[in-house]
């Protein structure tokens, strides 16, 4: 057989993961088994539909594995009913909005430009060009959501969907207020915790659950496993205007959403990797994820306080998640020219915007840095500070220490293999 020039590229990407360090905030590692179970003879099959209801024979298999995945899922989160079909995050959102809004309705969601998510009502994505879209952002003095701010928007736009989540933003969030406000202007109250799922799976950060309508999420970033996405309903559905509504009525919700899913925003579900977010779900089931939660954000606080005593301007002072983003104006480097030089030390970020950002969002400001993927390689308090010394030697002082440092992140990687 011919060898495929294929292998010998992923080959390159084992080496760079093994010998770099990973610090993209929407980046991880996924256990052998999750990755077995995503490479597995499941990629054959066909299944539109859902567990008992195809649309192809020969799914009797296929159902169990899709209904044990929800399962450990709804048992993860404390969901009522949830979808695992979703391709992306991306399309977990794009699948509620189709199932519960009009062409031309009003959203509400955190604007990209302060942190926020393209699919949340970017004029470049499906939510901006199908949907009336309106932003809240942050305060430009703390780098927080003022939910005041909130409220007075919301009732300014009453949008039919408000949307909280962030793919940039590093504070906790109060899902409490934010259904408040969705309660008085009679939104759809929509969290996409996509970044933080994992951190809440195990009660580290605020649970959505009890109080918005719907829950999306991606399943890798802090929940481990591959990539794809998820929508959840909480035990008890409640509607917009504040009332508990009758488990019937969370069975009618489901069924509209499944919908949005298929045939809404995609055909048949990727069933090897519906095996491996159930292989992760069971993972983050384990005592020994929580632990791995509390050291993620703890790593994540180590290194926000070490760049900020090495005099690194971080938005809202520093993290009660797994991320932060540095606005590195006061340093004279944009994002985008401290994204390569660290990328050359074996260090990979994202240069991303800042807010109130005057560059443009392929230069900006910043770069974003998170911890869940170094954090399951082990590393801990010591490697953090490291890093954050590492990092202010490459920035501060450029092409002369790249090589040294590069030469000190190879000789640390190789002390904690990718699976130990």
């Amino acid at each position: 057989m011919q060898h495929d020039k294929i292998f010998d590229l992923i080959e390159l990407e084992h080496k760079r993961q093994l010998e770099g360090i990973e610090l993209i905030a929407s980046e991880n590692f996924a256990s052998p088994n999750v990755m077995k179970a995503a490479g597995s003879i499941l990629t054959n099959k066909y299944a539109e539909g859902l567990p008992k209801r195809r649309y192809y024979g020969g799914c009797e298999v296929v159902d169990e594995i899709e209904q044990l995945c929800i399962e450990r899922l709804c048992s993860l989160f404390g969901a009522e009913w949830a979808n695992v079909q979703s391709h992306s995050g991306a399309q977990a959102n794009a699948a509620v909005m189709l199932a519960t809004l009009n062409p031309g309705d009003s959203i509400l969601g955190f604007s990209l430009a302060h942190g926020g998510h393209l699919s949340h009502g970017s004029p470049v994505n499906l939510s901006g060009l199908y949907y009336d879209a309106h932003f809240y952002g942050v305060q430009q003095e703390t780098g927080r959501i003022d939910m005041d701010d909130v409220a007075r928007i919301a009732h300014t736009v009453r949008p039919k969907l408000l949307i909280c989540g962030a793919s940039a933003y590093s504070r906790d969030w109060d899902y409490a207020r934010f259904r408040e406000i969705a309660d008085e202007v009679g939104a759809l109250l929509l969290a996409d915790v996509a970044h933080t799922a994992g951190l809440i799976a195990t009660g580290q950060l605020n649970n959505p659950m009890p109080h918005c309508h719907i829950v999306t999420s991606t399943t890798h970033k802090t929940l481990r496993g591959p990539r794809g996405g998820i929508i959840m309903l909480g035990k008890d559905y409640p509607n917009p205007m504040g009332k508990t509504t009758k488990k019937g009525d969370i069975r009618k919700m489901s069924s509209v959403l499944d919908s949005g899913v298929f045939p809404g925003t995609q055909g048949g579900p990727l069933e090897h990797v519906i095996a491996a977010k159930a292989v992760a779900f069971e993972e983050a089931l384990q005592p020994s994820f929580k632990e791995y939660t509390k050291h993620v954000i703890q790593n994540a606080q180590i290194l926000s306080e070490a760049l900020i005593d090495a005099g690194y301007d971080l938005v809202s002072g520093g993290t009660d998640n797994h991320l932060m983003l540095i606005d590195l104006s006061s340093k004279g480097i944009t994002g985008k020219d401290a994204e390569a030089l660290l990328g050359r030390a074996d260090i990979t970020a994202n240069k991303n915007m800042v807010p109130f950002d005057t560059k443009s969002p392929f230069v900006t400001s910043g770069i974003r840095l998170g911890t869940a993927a170094v954090t399951t390689r082990g590393f801990a308090e010591k490697e953090m500070v490291q890093i954050a010394s590492w990092i202010d030697r490459v920035l501060s002082q450029g092409d002369q220490e790249v090589e040294k440092v590069k030469k000190e992140v190879h000789a640390l990687a190789q002390l904690f293999p990718l699976h130990a």
